[in-house]
């Protein structure tokens, strides 16, 4: 659990009128408002998961961890490629963030949420609906943070380690995370290492999901005073050979048969250095600067499955540059202002090879676009105000987002590629303490999301097997959330529910065009698999979710969660592309033997008819329903010591997630039955 600063800590107190006798803290978080807060004092949906709960899960990315959390999805290309979905809104719409640093890349197959060190995550932490206030550009469905190990001032050299095994893929994964500190001087350093192999269906191996990964991270801290810190923070994750089933598609050529997009290596690089100020007195200022280089580095391959060979080579290398300033002001007992700024700079200059013809020997280059560049920079203020038992939330920021490249298709367009625009963005919030177990608010945020640099400035062939026309001129996407929601906590019952309706306005999204369209958007060549990234006049999303925790006898909780949610494309009218299927999962966790914990979990998911027919020119089918069971146990041998088994899948159940990516009816398949073994200590 972050440290809480001390305003946070007096803020806390000062907030909370729940009986300690009869009721529990809820759920910290820190993304929700930009600094350490509960939640039952936010007036939004959040969901966080703890270091016991992620080891409880095992999970092997952020998208894996947050299965059938409720308004949350995945959608996936493979084993290692697992996005989240937030409210039917995916990756594009989403910021992710790592220790507060945001994951920039323009990511044409597999999940930039598994360009991380999950292995050493000590939290995740999920805002629900627009936050573009804090998150500026992108954060239409909402944000992530993944938090990792700090270097901490505690005296002495300390290790963590844990390490798990699975059968169904036969996967070793290890972690180990050192702490070491003296005097005003603190060191943490951390590796995670995974060998997967290819995992087992139902069905039988899944050809091409097994992956190698090596993270490391470290962080040194110095101490200024009681008051003030410098860090410098490293961190570097690497894949090598990564395949992506779900890009398997047809090729025009019976010599070629399909391809399959893969990543021989692939890697994030990170050197951030900060300095922060905890503030004193009886109106403190907090102050945290950073200023930070990150690098996406992918080899982007196309392999021809007839021909044994890659017909198709893409090395490219998102770097960006970025500052960060924030402070949170306690300018009076009832207003806690926050203020930051936010600029950064993306490049990328793909250096893509393609064999076009028989005999598919000769790598040309043909380069989707070259030298691009975009510049983001964002101002935001924010009140926290509370008033006896009522808090409001209010924020307001102002984005402008520019675009650019020295050319794209190849070369063979050169002009008009520079755009800019500008955004306001902002969120009203309000939540009232009826009572300790009854605390309803409402909340409107208006979020925005520029477009990507792809969807501005690539031409050439995706692995969805189309053929894309570059758009430099589409407009950001504008998004207004409404949402109504409960929430309450005692030390026997935690829960919250709320409705949500979100009306996007230029909704990005591609196209698939046919005729005289195809033809003068990807030419004639590529005409039969033509899509154009456009502007929808609008799209809505509008749903109902759910989750509680019942303490029915003493060390025993029983849980529930559901999602309900539906999209419309209103230009068509007609179910939004990809949406996710109604869920309810329940859960049960609870003390059976001394330091022995037992949990039983199930998920029931609805078959998903609710498709595009218009849109999509029929690629995107129903998916059948299924339900699914989890079963563990964990054992505390000692205090420093603990030891997990469980059954995924318990029932071996052969199905797939709606938002898997690949042709409808031969989506590759979830794992089936795996034991799962996993120890944790420390030293």
């Amino acid at each position: 659990m972050p440290r809480l600063s001390p305003v946070a800590a007096a803020l806390l107190i000062a907030f909370s009128t729940v009986n300690a006798q009869e009721s529990t803290l809820s759920p910290v978080n820190v993304t929700a408002k930009g600094y350490t807060a509960a939640d039952l004092e936010t007036p939004l949906a959040t969901t966080t998961l703890d270091r016991s709960e992620i080891a409880r899960r095992n999970a092997a990315n952020v998208g894996d961890a947050l299965r059938g959390e409720p308004g949350i999805a995945v959608s996936n290309d493979s084993a290692q490629g697992q996005n989240p979905v937030i409210r039917g809104l995916s990756k594009e719409s989403i910021v992710l963030l790592v220790d507060g640093v945001r994951f920039n890349s323009a990511q044409p197959a597999g999940a930039i949420a598994s360009f991380m060190s999950f292995g050493m995550a000590e939290r995740v932490e999920v805002v629900k609906g627009g936050a573009s206030v804090l998150y500026g550009t992108g954060a239409l469905g909402g944000a992530i943070n993944v938090l990792l190990p700090q270097a901490k001032f505690v005296s002495g050299v300390g290790v963590e380690a844990g390490a798990s095994f699975d059968s169904a893929s036969q996967g070793l994964r290890g972690t180990a995370v050192m702490n070491a500190s003296s005097g005003d001087h603190a060191l943490m350093l951390g590796a995670s290492l995974a060998r997967i192999d290819d995992y087992k269906s139902p069905e039988g191996t899944v050809a091409r999901t097994g992956y190698d990964s090596d993270s490391f991270i470290g962080q040194y801290r110095f101490r200024i005073d009681s008051q003030q810190q410098l860090r410098l923070s490293l961190q570097q994750h690497k894949d090598e050979d990564v395949w992506y089933p779900g890009s398997t598609r047809p090729h025009a050529s019976p010599r070629v048969g399909s391809t399959t997009v893969h990543s021989p290596t692939q890697a994030r690089r990170l050197l951030e250095l900060g300095y922060s100020r905890q503030g004193s007195g009886e109106a403190p200022l907090n102050v945290d600067l950073r200023v930070y280089r990150q690098d996406m580095e992918r080899q982007i391959y196309s392999w021809a499955n007839k021909l044994n060979r890659d017909i198709a080579t893409n090395q490219v290398t998102f770097e960006t540059t970025g500052v960060d300033a924030k402070a949170d002001w306690l300018v009076h007992p009832q207003h806690l202002v926050s203020f930051g700024l936010n600029a950064w700079e993306m490049t990328g200059n793909p250096d893509r090879y393609m064999a076009t013809g028989a005999p598919f020997t000769t790598l040309s280059a043909n380069n989707p676009f070259q030298n691009a560049r975009i510049k983001a920079v964002g101002l935001y203020a924010q009140d926290d105000m509370r008033f006896g038992r009522l808090n409001l939330l209010a924020g307001l920021r102002y984005d402008t987002v520019s675009g650019d490249a020295d050319s794209m298709n190849n070369g063979a367009r050169k002009s008009g590629l520079d755009s800019s625009d500008s955004a306001l963005s902002g969120s009203l919030g309000a939540i009232y303490e009826v009572a300790p177990l009854f605390r309803p608010y409402a909340n409107y945020a208006r979020a925005f999301r520029a477009p990507g640099m792809r969807e501005r400035y690539e031409s050439g062939l995706r692995g969805d097997g189309y053929y894309y026309a570059g758009s430099p001129e589409v407009e950001s996407e504008k998004a207004d959330q409404f949402e109504l929601g409960v929430k309450g906590a005692s030390a026997a019952v935690d829960y919250g529910v709320s409705a949500y309706y979100n009306q996007i306005d230029n909704y990005i999204t591609g196209q698939i065009l046919t005729g005289s369209a195809a033809t003068a958007a990807c030419g004639a060549a590529n005409a039969a698999n033509c899509k154009k990234t456009i502007n929808l006049g609008s799209a809505t999303i509008k749903g109902f979710e759910a989750r509680a925790r019942w303490q029915f006898v003493d060390g025993h909780w029983l849980s529930a969660g559901y999602s309900r949610l539906r999209g419309t494309n209103d230009d068509l009218d007609e179910p939004l592309f990809q949406m996710p299927a109604d869920e309810v999962s329940l859960g049960w966790l609870g003390h059976v033997l001394p330091g022995v914990k037992a949990d039983f979990t199930l998920r029931l998911v609805d078959r998903q008819d609710r498709v595009a027919t218009r849109f999509s020119k029929g690629s995107e089918n129903a998916t059948a329903g299924f339900v699914t069971a989890d079963l563990g146990a964990s054992w505390q041998i000692d205090k420093r010591n603990s030891l997990r088994f469980a059954i995924k899948n318990l029932a071996d159940k052969t199905y797939h997630e709606h938002l898997t990516e690949g042709v409808s009816g031969s989506e590759i398949k979830a794992p089936g039955r795996s034991v799962q073994l996993a120890w944790r200590g420390s030293f």
